[in-house]
């Protein structure tokens, strides 16, 4: 007898689905739909030898299924971690008797011990690059002095600065970890690095501690402690230590920062901070699914000012957020507003535009990749021009969108395209097995459908006369694309019982007698049936439950 197990690999193992139930059903439930697939599975109801062995294997999915789900501890498991939660290396020698709760705890101990195996693997690197461009001669020039020096017409943009920081960390126990940090920043020409070693160690599961030790050839030897602590579930306190060796003597620094959860969107901040540059700082954050409010005060030498930011997210795939802050002090003022978008799976690209006095107008160009940070702030004029202003917002703008347009969904529609290629080959022979099984199981129904038709039509119940399940093109715009859709009429009869057909909200392609036709793409079932006489039609999602017949599918006979 053929063993399910060997071909764990190949098949899509969503149990739920293949029994067809939902994901709450009780046992009584789930030995009904267990008894109706075996009586249509079992092997000694078929005489053909090639039917008999198709059966067979079609039995043995289904008794697997049933085994795990009526298995109390096994169900557990697979409802949190799937069906590779029951093949973890260790599992054999749980005792089966537990309770799902002590099975669930016995399950993340051997998934911790796999993860500290793992530990001293991941370094966890991040980086900011950051270019500083001086632009000013596109707006401030003085043409009056330099009108008749060659090359004179022809703004000059200069790069003023730059700054490269990259940290990587490494685990040196399930506790301790290491940080090390390194920055390199030139400005003008003259420039400088420093780097950083830190020691941090979870103390407890309320709290941590940290220690620092730094040189570079500005600032000089640095020694720093800091420490983190949860004061109750709805405060915690931050406090940190410096002392900084120069040329001009050990200057010592300390800030401390207390943290309150005002209510579950909302965290209250007070920050007081001594030493170099002195300063009390109080702020409320606001952070929902959908905005995020920043209002917050200072009182401290040389900076004092009042600041308040907020920021719009749309809920769409790309993640765009627009953002806008006004902030004033003895400084002067700045405006800033902005936007961001994600522009691949991994990468997000921003710009804001900073307005103020006097300060001027500035760019600054953000890109996210990954765990790396690439920062362009450009400045453009030391004045408040309502050209540069203009031209600080419509430039980034028009030029994403001739990028977005040209380079980018180009890209990613050719990017798409290749991963589903790769996909479908990497797929191609266990689909063509699942293939195969679903094709043996339309023909072991032929005869339970021939009865239920006949049952169903002594009595004008339910009859399904076209039944597709795949990827449908009903979009002008996409005329170009191929439908992929595969006949499901037999298999579907075949759940009918009592003139009903329920199916649970599970994905269709682990029903018996389906498959996927078109792996990674959006998938549709669309039924044409008869009821009372009277024809009914129904689209269907992949994974939306559906129960027929329905009135509101009834297809109007004037149409």
């Amino acid at each position: 007898m053929a063993s399910p197990l060997d071909d764990d690999e190949i098949r899509n193992d969503d149990y739920y689905s293949l029994l067809n139930v939902r994901r709450e059903a009780t046992q009584e439930e789930l030995k009904v739909a267990y008894r109706r697939l075996c009586m249509l599975y079992h092997p000694d109801k078929h005489r053909d030898p090639e039917l008999k062995r198709q059966a067979e294997q079609l039995f043995n999915f289904v008794h697997e299924a049933y085994e795990v789900l009526s298995d109390p501890q096994a169900r557990a498991i697979y409802d949190i971690y799937g069906k590779r939660g029951l093949d973890v290396d260790g599992w054999e020698v749980v005792e089966r008797k537990r309770t799902p709760a002590e099975i669930r705890e016995e399950y993340e101990r051997l998934q911790k011990e796999r993860e500290e195996r793992r530990l001293q693997q991941r370094t966890n690197p991040k980086g900011t690059i950051s270019v500083g461009i001086d632009a000013t001669d596109l707006f401030d020039r003085y043409e009056e002095e330099y009108e008749d020096v060659v090359g004179g017409g022809v703004p000059h943009l200069e790069i003023n600065k730059m700054h490269i920081s990259q940290s990587i960390e490494a685990p040196l126990t399930t506790k301790d970890t290491a940080v090390l940090s390194g920055s390199l920043s030139t400005h003008n020409g003259n420039g400088g690095g420093t780097i950083n070693l830190a020691l941090r160690r979870v103390t407890s599961a309320n709290g941590w501690g940290e220690v620092e030790l730094g040189a570079g050839d500005t600032h000089g030897p640095l020694f720093g402690m800091k420490i983190f602590r949860n004061l109750t579930p709805r405060c915690f306190v931050t406090a940190q230590c410096g002392l900084q060796f120069s040329s001009r003597g050990v200057r010592p620094g300390f800030t401390t920062v207390l943290a309150r959860h005002l209510d579950k969107n909302t965290m209250g901040y007070l920050q007081w901070r001594w030493g170099i540059q002195s300063s009390m700082n109080t702020s409320i954050v606001r952070d929902t699914k959908s905005s995020h409010f920043t209002f917050a005060m200072q009182l401290g030498i040389p900076h004092t000012f009042v600041m308040m930011s907020y920021q719009y997210k749309f809920q769409d795939d790309d993640q765009t957020k627009i953002k806008g802050s006004v902030k004033s002090g003895f400084f002067g003022t700045v405006v800033e507003y902005g936007a961001e978008r994600k522009i691949s799976r991994h990468s997000i690209l921003g710009a804001t535009v900073s307005v103020g006095v006097p300060q001027g107008v500035s760019l600054k160009i953000k890109l996210n990749r990954a765990s790396q940070t690439y920062l362009f702030p450009v400045h453009l004029t030391d004045q408040l021009l309502p050209s540069a202003v203009f031209y600080a917002t419509v430039g980034p703008l028009v030029f994403y969108l001739a990028i977005q347009r040209l380079v980018i969904r180009p890209y990613m529609r050719a990017q798409k395209e290749q991963d589903l290629e790769k996909q479908r080959e990497s797929t191609a022979s266990n689909i063509a097995k699942k293939k195969q099984e679903a094709e043996a199981a339309v023909l072991l129904m032929q005869e339970s459908v021939r009865r239920i038709i006949e049952a169903e039509e002594s009595r004008m119940g339910l009859i399904i006369l076209n039944a597709w399940y795949g990827k449908f093109v009903t979009d002008n715009s996409r005329k170009h694309e191929r439908a992929k859709v595969i006949d499901v009429t037999v298999p579907l009869q075949c759940l009918v019982k009592d003139s009903k057909l329920i199916l649970t909200e599970a994905t269709k392609s682990g029903l018996p007698g389906f498959y996927d036709p078109c792996v990674g793409e959006e998938k549709s079932l669309k039924v044409l049936y008869q009821f009372r006489g009277v024809m009914h039609q129904v689209v269907s999602g992949d994974a939306e439950p559906l129960r027929i017949p329905k009135q509101s599918h009834r297809i109007d006979a004037d149409t």
